[in-house]
């Protein structure tokens, strides 16, 4: 079974892969706080999903299989810098490119010291709540088309993935009050959306110093250095 299948058999019903409609970034701030809801709702249906059999961390294989015992394992691996491929001694971009080594390493402390917050948090993840990989109507459908970086994680890193994509949409600011509404109790929801918001952030920030965009990296670390004082608040 192929790995798209084997997601498939893992999904609630209410969670389309092959939706129609548009692309969510076409929402504008005030179309999306009207709808936020029904985004909330099929996330979490995403993480609804039976994983039983699957065991560890990470991103899928091709076989739909995770790398990582631990979700340590999995946070802190992503880092490495022996890793094969694109990011082989990526460290070197501390003098070759924008990124800081000061900062990169303040919020890589920062995720380290909150990762047992979320271990044995293990739920299927979409891991690429990015706007432009979500499909809507903004009435009644959200729909994921792409599972290319799914795996097993904490659910917040879908929250904490839409947040980075789009900070001044508060998205758990929202999500806060969502499961306050619905009396939905997330133990340590600070320090876990802070762990998952960490390592998806510096991991973004890590590619775009990659290609050079001094743009997008401003703006990430921006995102990043005001996280702590939005949670802290809620």
């Amino acid at each position: 079974m192929g790995k798209d299948n084997v997601i498939r058999s893992m999904l609630s019903e209410k969670v389309n892969m092959t939706p129609n409609g548009f692309v969510a970034d076409q929402l504008n701030p005030e179309k999306f706080s009207d709808c936020h809801e029904l985004f909330f709702d099929r996330i979490l249906d995403i993480h609804s999903s039976d994983i039983t059999g699957v065991e560890g961390y990470g991103q899928f294989n091709e076989d739909c299989k995770t790398e990582y015992g631990t979700c340590g394992e999995f946070l802190i691996d992503t880092f490495a810098e022996d890793k094969e491929g694109y990011w082989y001694n990526w460290r070197e971009m501390f003098e070759t490119t924008v990124l800081e080594r000061e900062f990169f390493e303040k919020y890589l402390k920062e995720m380290k010291d909150r990762i047992p917050y979320c271990e044995g948090q293990r739920y299927l993840v979409y891991n690429n709540t990015f706007f432009e990989n979500m499909i809507t109507d903004g009435k009644t459908t959200v729909g994921f088309p792409d599972w290319s970086r799914s795996g097993i994680c904490d659910f917040l890193l879908d929250f904490a993935i839409m947040d980075l994509n789009k900070p001044y949409l508060h998205i758990p600011e929202l999500l806060f009050d969502y499961c306050k509404k619905r009396d939905i109790i997330i133990p340590d929801f600070q320090e876990r959306f802070l762990c998952m918001a960490y390592y998806k952030g510096i991991d973004v920030l890590r590619w775009h110093a990659s290609i050079d965009d001094t743009e997008s990296c401003t703006s990430i670390m921006k995102s990043i250095s005001e996280l702590k004082d939005r949670i802290y608040a809620l």
